[in-house]
């Protein structure tokens, strides 16, 4: 390789800044969207660490990548039933703040 070239611990940095501001996103949101926008970082520096570990591994048989694949999926999935949820919040509560949204349906 090149001297230019990035290596690991490179990518192993920015999947973790990626998921250090993932969950910080998670912590201090109170809107829903933006918690849901959080858990996408979380969900995309697990992919980074996935395709970096395979891309050194000596031995690569493209396992990194189909688990970046199963969790693309499992993220659109979770993105779809989570906006459902915040839509049905929002035309109860009239508002997608989630401390607001602390009581079931009376």
């Amino acid at each position: 390789m090149s001297q230019l070239a990035p290596g690991l611990p490179h990518f192993l940095v920015v999947g973790a800044v990626l998921f250090a501001l993932g969950t910080y996103t998670v912590v201090t949101r109170t809107n829903a969207v933006g918690i849901l926008m959080g858990v996408e970082l979380i969900l995309n520096a697990a992919n980074v660490n996935f395709v970096a570990f395979d891309r050194f591994n000596p031995s690569p048989h493209l396992s990194g990548q189909v688990f970046s694949l199963f969790v693309i999926v499992l993220a659109a999935a979770e993105a779809a039933v989570a906006l459902a949820i915040v839509l049905a919040v929002y035309l109860n509560t009239k508002t997608i703040d989630v401390t607001e949204a602390d009581t079931l349906r009376e």
